[in-house]
């Protein structure tokens, strides 16, 4: 990716895109020229075919601390309502793409620079991380899905804890929760994201999307006799195609 952008910054090797906040002396939070910025990386990413998993992490000792409050309190009500427009689009566009997105969270990940993470598709730690919606003490609520992503990732009364004290919780307690995938040691947390995710980008791309969409699904209201059945006709696809029959008859070469 050429581009180059103010606030974030992108490197891409080897399949893997790494999206990086980068307003560290602002702990990454997020202003509108941010958010664009984002959104537009993301985009790329997603229509780079080179790319078999993103990650996205943030520059200094936060992951994002939420909004650019000193932006966002000072925001009419249609920049407002475009803000929150444009952030459904960000969570979404992390949501519906084919790739499989990782949130490496290094440090401190609230509000809205948590809501990115629970739209990805999965969260590895570092011990020292805390993560959490605190928008009740501003008289707020989390406006990027977070009341809703989180509650199809853990229990109710977990979430309402969550909602109703704001209190950030550390990677650790969010691990046994099941909000996030993997904790590790802060000294090498960046080489552990990295090897995790070199691992993922060997497995078929088009297993991959399928998965991803499938597992989506189940979160859906669309009824379960029709997710069974797309899954029965996506797996008769991938049977049939040539990548599939080559990796089955090598598996059967190798263990004869």
């Amino acid at each position: 990716m050429d581009k180059t952008f103010k606030n974030i910054f992108v490197e891409i090797e080897n399949g893997i895109a790494v999206l990086v906040f980068n307003r560290p002396d602002q702990l990454n939070a997020m202003n509108r020229k941010m958010m664009d910025e984002i959104i537009e990386a993301i985009s790329s990413i997603n229509a780079n075919k080179d790319v078999k998993v993103a990650i996205i992490r943030g520059e200094g000792r936060a992951f994002m601390a939420g909004a650019d409050i000193k932006e966002y309190g000072n925001q009419t009500s249609e920049e407002f309502i475009s803000f929150q427009e444009k952030g459904k689009l960000l969570y979404e566009s992390i949501e519906n793409s084919t790739k499989p997105w990782i949130a490496a969270i290094n440090g401190f990940a609230l509000g809205g620079g948590f809501e990115i993470p629970l739209a990805c598709d999965l969260i590895l730690a570092s011990e020292k991380a805390t993560m959490g919606l605190p928008e009740v003490f501003l008289s707020l609520i989390p406006g990027g899905g977070g009341t809703q992503r989180l509650v199809q990732k853990i229990g109710i009364n977990r979430v309402k804890e969550m909602l109703f004290m704001g209190t950030p919780l550390d990677a650790k307690q969010l691990y046994d929760w099941g909000i996030v995938n993997r904790v590790f040691s802060d000294d090498d947390f960046l080489l552990q994201v990295f090897d995790f995710a070199k691992k993922l980008s060997r497995r078929p791309s088009k297993s991959i999307a399928d998965l991803k969409r499938l597992a989506n699904l189940s979160l859906t209201e669309m009824p379960f006799k029709q997710r069974i059945d797309d899954e029965a006709n996506t797996v008769k696809k991938l049977f049939l195609g040539e990548e599939a029959q080559k990796a089955i008859q090598d598996f059967i070469q190798k263990n004869k």
